[in-house]
């Protein structure tokens, strides 16, 4: 075995011995795509995520984590993939392109949930614009994947960033690439993304989406307007032919 053949084997004896059959019961109810996991206790996981930082400081690069991720989010196995993110979250200070490429084939070749795909969003991806490797309109690509996932984490990512106080304006030429999306999972991240946008930006979100109201997916209006009274609500009505 070489190192990140023994570092994936580590992982998977730590989650064998820590699997918890409640903790997968208490977890899939939320996963109707179906949930693959071991069950382990959240507090067990981040305090072992904090042990090998510690003592994989030394040996492990970015390189390695990116390529220990692509074994650990193929076995399809939730925590494998929630301890890639967290391991590759820990150099944020050395992301590039490359890394940026790298983690969005994750999303192509191996997470296949939403959690895994929203922590993803929240503790990754959004470091790639506030340091200005990427930009906004680099996530145009992913809005063409096969995987949903990809696609979902587009959204989700721009809702983190706007959650921040980033500027709405550049997100909605890549998003209006997925305003058609069949996929639930699509449109609720798209949904929960305008919903955002709206609390901040009111006019700006509300004219997006009467551009959109007839043709895109009933999940995305729904999502935006939870937080309307029920007059701005009936703006959002899909006009009947």
């Amino acid at each position: 075995m070489n190192k990140l053949e023994l570092k994936h084997k580590e992982i998977i004896d730590f989650c064998v011995a820590n699997a918890d059959d409640s903790v997968v019961k208490k977890y899939a109810r939320y996963f109707t795509e179906g949930y693959d996991g071991y069950g382990i206790d959240t507090k067990i996981f981040k305090s072992q995520v904090k042990k090998w930082l510690g003592s994989w400081k030394n040996e492990m690069t970015i390189s390695d984590y990116l390529d220990l991720g692509d074994l650990l989010v193929s076995t399809g196995k939730f925590e494998e993939a929630s301890f890639a993110i967290s391991l590759i979250a820990s150099k944020k200070d050395e992301f590039s392109t490359e890394t940026f490429d790298g983690i969005g084939n994750w999303l192509e070749n191996g997470i296949q949930n939403w959690g895994n795909t929203d922590v993803l969003c929240m503790l990754v991806l959004p470091e790639f614009i506030y340091n200005k490797i990427i930009e906004p309109k680099d996530f145009i690509s992913w809005t063409k994947s096969e995987s949903k996932w990809k696609r979902r984490a587009v959204p989700v990512n721009f809702y983190e960033m706007i959650k921040k106080g980033y500027s709405p304006e550049p997100v909605f030429s890549v998003i209006e690439k997925l305003m058609e999306d069949k996929e639930e999972d699509v449109q609720k991240g798209l949904g929960t993304l305008l919903r955002e946008i709206w609390k901040k930006q009111p006019e700006t979100a509300e004219e997006f989406l009467l551009k959109w109201k007839d043709r895109c997916g009933r999940k995305i209006i729904h999502y935006a307007t939870e937080k309307m009274d029920k007059d701005s609500k009936a703006k959002f009505k899909k006009t009947k032919k």
